[in-house]
């Protein structure tokens, strides 16, 4: 991993128009991974996006190189990310290119790849496109150029594979949920999958215009979601982000949800119905009230690195079905490769007509402890977190919280940021401990 020059833990990344995310260089990823898929025999690639308006650019000047390899390019158009990841499945695709930031904002972009079996592309493979995009470009003959075609039923074959996931024996008729889309991939995907299976839907969030994607929105602002719940009288909200891949959920009382307690409540469930297979992976961030609860209940828990692929490598690894992040990413292997809010939120919908509960008292016993994230953004270039003076603050702090909390630092992997995370039994003293840390984190980066 320490090989990468390009790709990160989640593709490639960064500001519109600053390198890596040119046209430039979009045509030379696109001409590397071209050639490298084409060696491997099949030559055709899906390619989806979110709704920003780099994305146009991007797509084209993906097509452009990938064709110059001699690959063929069906194009998705606004596609959530596990729809992709799905898409290249069943077209029995070489690979599924995703042009999307996530959850940052319109003038950031970024390009990751799928493999043919809907997950991320293998290590090796990013290393071999890496050393391609250094290599000078060539140009296949004329007629073996790759050809153009673009996918016009995307949506409705992901609406029905999500609609698909839901238990046949189960309706949604009766209950009323505010879906929050982000301005994303979403937009025109996830309304329609509730609506289908009979619920009354409020849409936030769906009226994309290149520049509006995630802004006050989303899974990352949940303000207007919380308060359209109220307003309408819901039974809950579901919020995505940008790219679809990753869910926050408001309760009926306006209460904000993370992946922890989505987490928790799919872990019952499947127990109550008989579905657990083995045990749950968290991350280093996960609640520490998840690993009690899982405990109490005889269930399996461990921790992975922060990260939805470090989440599934530790799923496969084990053979178990059920993970996630308390950022939002869900993972359930029993339905799909890849973290998928629209699929997570069907689940959780589906526990809830299942016990005739609202989401509140399905999350009966479950408390977390405070828990207090602070950003703090670096210049690149700088390693705050090899201060002496970061490593002794810490030190402090967790000697303070003596055994009965934890302190994480580490770094994005999408941007140019280091996330402060402390977790104890006290607000007040979290929220304190939190700021200390940040404020040596920033002067380190000075």
């Amino acid at each position: 991993m320490t090989e990468r020059k390009y790709f990160g833990t989640d593709g490639v990344r960064g500001l519109v128009g600053e390198h890596p995310i040119t046209p430039e260089f979009a045509v030379k990823l696109g001409w590397a991974a071209g050639k490298v898929l084409a060696a491997k025999g099949t030559r055709k690639v899906l390619v989806g996006k979110d709704t920003r308006i780099s994305g146009y650019m991007l797509e084209s000047a993906l097509e452009a190189g990938l064709s110059a390899a001699g690959v063929n390019v069906d194009f998705l158009g606004p596609m959530p990310t596990p729809g992709i990841a799905y898409l290249t499945r069943t077209f029995r695709a070489a690979a599924g290119i995703v042009i999307s930031a996530s959850h940052n904002p319109y003038y950031d972009n970024g390009i990751k790849f799928f493999a043919d079996n809907g997950h991320k592309l293998p290590d090796q493979v990013e290393l071999d496109i890496e050393h391609l995009i250094d290599q000078p470009m060539d140009c296949v003959a004329s007629e073996h150029l790759g050809r153009a075609n673009r996918i016009n039923d995307a949506a409705g074959r992901y609406i029905e594979f999500c609609k698909s996931a839901f238990p046949s024996h189960l309706s949604l008729t009766g209950m009323h949920i505010v879906v929050d889309c982000a301005h994303g991939a979403t937009y025109h995907i996830a309304p329609n999958v509730f609506r289908e299976l009979g619920a009354k839907v409020t849409e936030v969030g769906t009226r994309p215009d290149g520049l509006n994607i995630n802004k006050e929105c989303g899974a990352t602002h949940l303000d207007a979601l919380q308060q359209e719940v109220l307003k309408q009288k819901a039974h809950v909200g579901i919020a995505l982000d940008g790219d679809g891949d990753r869910i926050m959920m408001v309760s009926d009382k306006g209460r904000i949800l993370d992946g922890d307690e989505i987490l928790y409540v799919l872990m019952v469930n499947a127990l109550r119905s008989g579905t657990l297979k083995g045990g749950v992976v968290g991350t280093l961030m996960s609640n520490f009230a998840l690993e009690q609860a899982c405990q109490s209940l005889d269930v399996p828990f461990i921790r992975a690195k922060v990260g939805d692929r470090y989440v599934i490598e530790q799923l496969k690894a084990n053979d178990w079905a059920l993970g996630g992040e308390s950022s939002g990413h869900i993972i359930n292997r029993d339905f799909h490769t890849t973290g998928d809010g629209i699929l997570a939120g069907l689940q959780v919908l589906a526990a809830m007509v299942a016990e005739d509960s609202d989401i509140e008292t399905l999350l009966d016993g479950f408390k977390k402890l405070p828990q207090t994230l602070v950003n703090v953004r670096y210049p690149s270039g700088a390693d705050p977190l090899n201060s002496p003076q970061v490593k002794a603050v810490v030190a402090e702090v967790e000697t303070a919280l003596a055994g009965k909390g934890c302190v994480l630092l580490r770094k994005s992997g999408t941007e140019p940021v280091i996330r402060v995370m402390v977790e104890g039994a006290d607000t007040r003293a979290v929220k304190t401990f939190a700021q200390q840390i940040a404020q040596e984190v920033e002067a380190a980066t000075k």
